[in-house]
């Protein structure tokens, strides 16, 4: 009876599964099932409360000041691709030019990232059963891949235009044209005009990611973490 209920569950909410995916279904989360009375959704569930709560804790964290200029993890540097740029204008007396100008490039990224959250969550309530058991049974920072995966475009082109409007608003975009405009008037250097936008959106991401994966290893390996009796169960099957 047991079997054949649990069957039932899996249909109900895989229906329109194969029957090897309905047999993974059953190798993957029979145990916990079983074990503690769980049902499909819950465990689906579970790992979105988890991934919600990485997501709230880790925008929360980028978005507050300083939450990239002073995380040494996070902070978005001069573009690297322009480094002669920095290079010279510190030699010629300009270092405080350059300085402020990371520094409104970090206060824009601070700004732009609290309009991540929503993109991430909705992603997150979108994560279908199959999805739950790759997370589960994956690598450490599986959910956070997941949300890479199917988020990245969207958050891409959502965020630039935001991160435009950032970066005007804090005058990085300002700064940026005066550190190049100063460049580019040095005799004999060749001119440079890279896209600060792009530069600054890609960084920005990078950074919101790798606190979502902080949190998400934090909960995998710390039971302290889990902070509700759902998340306990769900995942002290993979302890």
């Amino acid at each position: 009876m047991k079997q054949f209920l649990f069957t039932c569950i899996i249909s109900i909410f895989l229906f329109s599964c194969t029957s090897q995916q309905l047999q993974q279904a059953q190798n993957t989360l029979g145990g916990i099932l079983e074990d503690d009375k769980l049902s499909v959704s819950q465990v689906a569930s579970g790992l979105k409360e988890a991934l919600s709560n990485g997501t709230n804790s880790g925008t929360s964290l980028a978005s507050k000041v300083d939450g990239y200029y002073k995380n040494p993890q996070l902070k978005i540097p001069f573009p690297p691709d322009v480094k002669k740029v920095e290079t010279k204008l510190r030699q010629i007396g300009l270092g405080k030019q350059v300085d402020k100008f990371v520094l409104t490039l970090n206060r824009g990224a601070e700004s732009a990232a609290k309009e991540a959250k929503p993109i991430f969550l909705t992603a997150i309530r979108n994560m279908t059963i199959e999805d739950a058991w790759g997370i589960l049974k994956g690598n450490d920072d599986a959910a956070t891949q997941y949300l890479k995966r199917v988020t990245s475009a969207e958050l891409r082109s959502k965020f630039k235009p935001v991160m435009k409007r950032a970066l005007d608003k804090t005058q990085a975009t300002k700064y940026y044209g005066d550190v190049i405009n100063s460049y580019n008037k040095i005799p004999f250097v060749d001119r440079v005009n890279p896209s600060l936008e792009d530069y600054a959106t890609n960084k920005a991401m990078d950074g919101l990611f790798l606190l979502i994966q902080k949190e998400e290893e934090n909960i995998r390996a710390n039971p302290l973490a889990r902070t509700t009796d759902l998340l306990k169960k769900v995942f002290k099957q993979q302890d």
